[in-house]
């Protein structure tokens, strides 16, 4: 074994506990969080043509707390791609929090692919609302 990877195991080693329970958390977080908002969602968010704000005071507030919250939803997603959870989901729904540039292009990009749009739709069928319309 490379020396690097022995000392980059040696140095998470101790990290491994709580990387599990953070994975359940995240598991059990994703089975509550992510069907409530993919439900709120309107039908038709991925289709709408203007997406504009009028920039006040309360809106930039609004705005730098809706990004730490995307934040900490795309770190969750991210580690749920290799954890158990719905890491895509998570990433998609924090796209949907977030605010920045070119956002509703990557968004579109991302529930434009079938399993993606595939599993949004699974969801919104067992609560009884409308499917989302495909951007594509």
């Amino acid at each position: 074994m490379p020396a690097w990877l022995d000392t980059l195991i040696k140095a998470i080693t101790p990290y491994l506990p709580a990387l599990g329970i953070a994975g359940i958390v995240m598991v059990l977080a994703s089975m509550v969080v992510i069907p409530y908002l993919i439900v709120k969602m309107p039908a038709d968010y991925f289709v709408r043509d203007s997406h504009r704000r009028h920039w006040t005071a309360g809106a930039i507030s609004l705005c730098v707390l809706r990004n730490l919250l995307a934040l900490v939803l795309f770190v969750a997603g991210f580690l749920m791609l290799f954890l158990p959870g719905q890491g895509l989901l998570t990433i998609l729904i924090a796209l949907v929090v977030s605010d920045f540039p070119g956002k509703y292009r990557l968004e579109r990009a991302v529930i434009g692919q079938s399993s993606v749009l595939k599993a949004v739709n699974w969801v919104r069928r067992k609560y009884d609302k409308p499917e989302m319309q495909s951007p594509v």
